[in-house]
């Protein structure tokens, strides 16, 4: 999708007159403006009506130009809406997204300030799901967490502002619990070596993996008797 203005040529009048509104072919939300004959551009059905457009009525170039851009703006926002249906997302990555769609900086500094406006982006908000979602179903090291969020654009402060009290120490336990009673037939070596590398690859430190293998090991040797 691409979000090109449209450009109006020198053979428009001054006052140029719509000679047909087409529903756009699988697209009922979007109406096709013909003016002076020819297809001028495409328009959201909903800013027609609220316009007031119809066929023979007289436009300056101005204000169809007025109207192709109010449509670019509307599409910059409803492609962000519709990107952060999905899941909450962080600001970057709803301009990321936007850029690569065609929108201008313009387009995508408004859609993003009336997304804030409506509480619908946050990165503080963004930052306090990641962090839950990865709590929840693959606890890893608050380092490898922030860093995640820093990819997605959040800035330092608010990842440590979302990162609040979280203990490496718990996520590790929590991370290697299931993998460890996997392994309660292993030998010590081998019980060692595979669960530490397995927290390794979630951003723990040395001395955070030796105390939850130690833990875990004493654990499942006390459930063997």
């Amino acid at each position: 999708m691409r979000a090109l203005a449209f450009i109006f040529w020198g053979w428009l009048p001054a006052m140029a007159r719509i000679t047909a509104l087409r529903m756009g072919r699988g697209r009922k939300e979007r109406v096709n403006v013909y003016v002076e004959g020819k297809f001028a551009f495409s328009l959201a059905a909903q800013i027609v009506a609220d316009e007031g457009l119809s066929v023979d009525r007289e436009l300056s170039q101005a204000k169809l130009e007025a109207l192709s851009r109010k449509d670019v703006r509307e599409r910059c926002l409803s492609a962000a809406v519709r990107f952060i249906s999905y899941r909450p997302r962080s600001e970057f990555e709803v301009r990321e997204r936007l850029g690569r769609y065609g929108f201008d900086n313009k387009n995508i500094e408004e859609a993003l300030a009336r997304l804030r406006e409506q509480g619908l982006v946050n990165d503080l908000e963004f930052a306090r799901f990641w962090i839950n979602d990865r709590q929840l179903f693959s606890p890893r090291s608050r380092w490898l967490t922030g860093l995640e969020l820093k990819r997605k654009g959040v800035d330092h402060s608010v990842i440590e502002r979302a990162l609040g009290e979280i203990s490496d120490e718990d996520n590790a336990y929590r991370a290697a619990s299931t993998r460890a009673h996997r392994l309660r037939g292993e030998e010590y070596r081998t019980f060692c070596h595979r669960l530490a590398s397995y927290l390794g690859q979630r951003g723990f430190t040395y001395q955070v993996i030796n105390n939850t293998v130690e833990r875990l090991w004493q654990e499942i040797k006390d459930q063997l008797g």
